[in-house]
């Protein structure tokens, strides 16, 4: 490392987000650049507030670009030219989920914004904000990362043009792109690059994708060749890298499009993961295999660092909502072993648990106590991607590292897999015994399946952390939809119903639970929405809003919407098995509104799918039926565009639990 080149000696306040900051730091010049799409909260709910102080931690002068205006390249200019790299990221959540509904309409507000304004980040702004970075100095190397970019490493179907996109490396035309927990990767690239290497010179880093010629040392396994069965599972020695469908191939083939997904969730597992390479054009995109794990020191130090715990001060009295919404809470994990095939965190953060220690999580808890202005004495969560995965593992490591399946938990609990709840019951009371904590609630989803092999756990939560009522996500009831979605059978969900009914029962508390599903997911018929519509009603559940399913990048559910084949078996010309994906707005419509059976304006096309179906006894004013035959006095149809009616309105029937299901599936939603 130059010895000529001065380092940052200790940590600034805040990353400085204007020269006036750099000019109070004694800095001419940063070393490192960072752009987000979110507005900087010094934080480690933020994940540029994480690489950025992790950068600084290592000595490096790190600025930050935060939700600039993307019309020209003047605003990325800043801070002056960054000595080593651009860092991008579009910020805690993907910029098009965060932008439109799942029906593709626009969203008025961003919880990432002060005051929650909506439109201040273009659409896809990873991408658009690396080619104002390159217009502004084209010589300095430009790196992506953060989720939009993770889930978009190689050729996938893009929802919202309803067609296949490059890769966003190839698109944005980076130099690099870092996937998945990028805390190892960002600080080898950023001491390398410092050294005088060159971007291009950075292929041995893990979680990297960068352009590359496959070397001739390296035998190649095609898994691009749809009529051979192996789909690149062949074992080789030496080194070896796994041939993906090109990008041209996944355009015009959709089995071509289902297999590459599959192969890469197949070569997800660090322990034994393998290269990938991927076409485009005439040109190669390499995938290193995926991060290792944070230990418990390593993610102890990541969440250790100085971060202010505020908003940037030039937001000022300004609010914002995501802020509001975690500055109360504590992420005590990483990762997630279900392996949802709706949703993409592992994907991004893979599925080995990553867990701190209970001594970093007393230390932030009481930094939110006598830190954070506001605190009451109530942590508002305790948890991660899921409530009660806190130190759970693999039984044995060697298996660990050569296991292939996409989920511990599906289609049964793994006998491999350690369910004990002692650690998180241990933390648990451990945070309620700490000064100045009056509650600890738990808000992260409750991984139910795993719940009910510990009936200690279900009392304590209940006991000791619900406040009225607890979200959890059984996602539908009907064996069909539930198997594409690799969740377990509404029979599980049945019995933690009842250990959490028993044990508020013994606390003499009145708590209910939240069940969230998903409307319109690929392998659902119009039948099983059926039938989950009555389960709702026989079992007295009244959703207020619900969401239907949406095809995120690189999830396996999105390439069965995608494709009509399902990834989770093997994808071979003539040897595909087929799934039914929902997609005409009319019937994802008619799903949503099986999810809101209750409600007036649903009742025609309900009354209407009913006779279609030849389910027309369903429709009656009897306890066993769906949809009276008329609708209510005084009702008139709500046109398109009409303002929504008052909440109490004629045909809402009274009684029964009112309740919001989401449960669309992206980072930070189980």
């Amino acid at each position: 490392m130059p010895a000529s080149r001065p380092r940052a000696s200790q940590a600034a306040p805040f990353l400085p987000m204007s020269r006036e900051e750099m000019t109070a730091l004694a800095w001419e010049q940063c070393d490192i650049v960072l752009v987000t799409g979110d507005a900087y909260v010094d934080h480690p709910s933020f994940g540029m507030a994480i690489i950025g102080r992790l950068l600084e931690a290592q000595g490096f002068k790190v600025g930050i670009i935060a939700q600039p205006d993307w019309q020209s390249a003047e605003p990325f200019k800043a801070l002056g030219k960054p000595r080593l790299f651009f860092g991008i990221t579009g910020g805690n959540m993907d910029s098009m989920v965060n932008r439109y509904t799942a029906d593709r309409k626009l969203r008025h507000d961003d919880a990432y914004t002060p005051g929650g304004e909506g439109g201040k980040r273009p659409d896809r702004c990873t991408l658009v904000y690396a080619q104002r970075c390159r217009e502004a100095w084209k010589d300095v190397p430009v790196i992506l990362g953060g989720i939009e970019a993770s889930l978009r490493r190689i050729a996938h179907f893009d929802y919202w043009s309803e067609k296949v996109r490059r890769s966003m490396l190839a698109d944005a035309k980076a130099d690099l792109l870092l996937y998945g927990n990028a805390e190892r990767a960002v600080v080898e690239v950023a001491r390398r690059l410092d050294a005088g290497e060159r971007p291009s010179d950075l292929d041995d880093i893990r979680g990297v994708a960068l352009y590359r010629k496959v070397p001739d040392t390296y035998t190649e396994l095609r898994a691009d060749d749809l009529d051979s069965s192996d789909e690149g599972a062949a074992r080789a020695k030496g080194d070896v890298v796994i041939r993906l469908p090109d990008y041209e191939q996944v355009i015009e083939d959709k089995e071509a499009y289902a297999r590459a997904s599959r192969v890469l969730h197949r070569e997800s597992n660090p322990g034994n993961a393998r290269p990938l390479v991927q076409r485009h054009g005439d040109r190669d995109i390499w995938l290193n295999p995926p991060p290792i794990p944070l230990s418990t020191q390593e993610m102890d130090a990541v969440y250790d660092l100085p971060y202010a715990r505020a908003p940037h001060p030039s937001y000022g009295d300004a609010k914002i909502p995501a802020w509001d919404m975690i500055k109360f809470s504590v992420t005590i994990m990483r990762g997630c072993f279900g392996g949802c095939s709706f949703c993409s965190i592992t994907e991004h953060e893979g599925r080995i648990i990553q867990n701190r220690s209970e001594g970093s999580i007393l230390q932030e808890i009481e930094k939110i106590r006598d830190k954070t202005p506001g605190f009451t004495g109530v942590i508002s969560d305790i948890g991660g991607p899921t409530a009660n995965m806190y130190r759970m593992a693999c039984k044995d490591p060697k298996i660990e590292a050569a296991c292939r399946r996409p989920s511990c938990v599906f289609p049964e609990i793994c006998p491999n897999l350690n369910t004990s709840h002692d650690d998180l019951i241990r933390l648990y009371r451990k945070v309620r015994e700490t000064k100045g904590v009056k509650k600890v609630m738990v808000a992260s989803g409750v991984r139910y399946d795993l719940a009910i092999k510990s009936p200690e756990y279900v009392e304590e939560l209940v006991t000791h952390h619900v406040g009225g009522y607890l979200k959890i996500a059984p996602e539908h009831t009907e064996r069909g939809p539930l198997d594409k979605m690799m969740k377990p059978g509404i029979g599980a969900y049945d019995r933690f119903k009842a250990m959490f009914d028993a044990a508020a029962k013994k606390a003499g508390k009145k708590y209910y639970l939240i069940p969230y599903f998903i409307a319109a997911h690929p392998g659902t018929t119009d039948e099983d929405m059926m039938n989950l519509a009555l389960w709702l009603k026989k079992n007295k559940y009244r959703a207020d809003q619900v969401q239907t399913f949406l095809p995120s990048p690189m999830a396996t559910a999105t390439a069965m919407y995608h494709s009509g084949v399902n990834p989770l078996k093997a994808v071979r010309h003539g040897g595909s098995e087929e799934v039914q994906a929902v997609k005409g707005l009319t019937q994802r419509r008619l799903h949503k509104a099986f999810l809101r059976y209750h409600d007036a304006d649903n009742w025609p096309v309900l009354r209407e799918a009913l006779q279609k179906m030849g389910r027309g006894d369903l429709i009656g004013s009897r306890e066993d039926q769906l949809v009276p035959e008329r609708q209510p006095a005084g009702w008139a149809a709500k046109e398109p565009g009409a303002k929504a009616r008052p909440k109490q309105r004629a045909g809402r029937a009274r009684g029964g639990q009112r309740f919001t299901t989401k449960g669309v599936g992206f980072p930070g939603e189980k």
